[in-house]
């Protein structure tokens, strides 16, 4: 199993309000897929440092027993 850190967490918020939590290998480009579905105004906010794809799925999980909004 890689250990590269290449995948970031980040939260998309509209304002301040959180509409999906997630990991990413591109924040650029996922930031233009969720704005074809939420519209221009929302923006991706980078959580921390990159990190590696097993303890991105990990800090995703953790996020949704905090009762975060998680994608599938």
């Amino acid at each position: 199993m890689a250990s590269n850190r290449d995948t970031y967490k980040y939260h998309l918020k509209d304002g301040n309000k959180i509409l999906h939590t997630g990991i990413t290998n591109d924040l650029q480009r996922r930031e233009s897929e969720h704005q074809q579905n939420y519209g221009n105004k929302v923006h991706i906010k980078q959580v921390g440092n990159r990190t590696t794809r097993e303890a991105g799925f990990q800090w995703e999980e953790e996020q949704r027993k905090n009762g975060k909004p998680v994608g599938p």
